[in-house]
């Protein structure tokens, strides 16, 4: 409870200080910041536990945000990063980024060159580029429709999209996070009512998470992944 209340006025006394046009985050565990959205880019430099950062802005999945700290800027992978939302400290989501005014934001030989011309890697953009595909446009006439809502360590959210010949899909999100655990389920209906879900249990001690995902015709697949930050 005490570094929790801790993390909470270390963020709110942190983001006091900044421009609106970014989002002040806590780093909850020693993390790589990386030149680009994926773990096969080369490491920048490693952000210590308890690092404050900058978040400038995250892919349109919240998978990576692009992040500043001191001189640095670089790439993280936002289930390693916490921001205070109604006074809880929470990873951001789709649940709550725009209440927190999170900018959606990509990836780019541009952004490559203005902040990596120095580093020895730099002229092995052809090598790295491959690693990042942006997400592709939804087709015209497509609408997403986002809700949810975090408090006390709990999050659940809800999208629904509708393509151009009105047919639905829903994607729901539950989750909740105590003393370096973190739970979530997915659960993906599709516009005739079947539906899929994964479960993950992730710790933050091991870096570790064991999934099980379920098919719309009951099969199942359990396994455990670890994660180099």
């Amino acid at each position: 409870m005490i570094r929790r209340l801790l993390l909470v006025l270390a963020l709110t006394l942190f983001g006091s200080k900044l421009a609106t046009a970014a989002t002040a985050s806590v780093v909850v565990t020693n993390l790589n910041l990386r030149a680009g959205p994926s773990t096969q880019f080369p490491v920048v430099t490693v952000l210590p536990a308890g690092g404050r950062v900058l978040t400038n802005g995250c892919l349109a999945d919240y998978s990576w945000c692009d992040v500043s700290f001191g001189t640095y800027r670089g790439w993280v992978a936002a289930r390693y990063i916490q921001v205070v939302y109604q006074g809880t400290p929470v990873i951001i989501t789709p649940a709550v980024a725009p209440r927190l005014s999170v900018a959606v934001v990509q990836f780019s030989q541009a952004y490559w060159t203005r902040y990596y011309s120095a580093y020895p890697w730099y002229g092995r953009w052809g090598v790295y580029a491959p690693y990042y595909a942006p997400p592709p446009p939804p087709p015209a006439g497509t609408t997403v429709n986002r809700s949810g809502s975090c408090a006390n360590g709990s999050c659940s959210g809800t999208t629904t999209v509708t393509g151009p010949a009105g047919y639905s899909a829903t994607r729901s999100l539950s989750g909740s996070c105590a003393n370096g655990v973190c739970n979530g389920t997915r659960t993906v209906t599709g516009p005739a009512g079947y539906s899929a879900t994964r479960s993950r249990s992730c710790s933050s001690g091991d870096r570790s998470c064991s999934v099980t995902r379920s098919g719309p015709r009951g099969g199942s697949y359990s396994g455990t992944r670890t994660f180099n930050p």
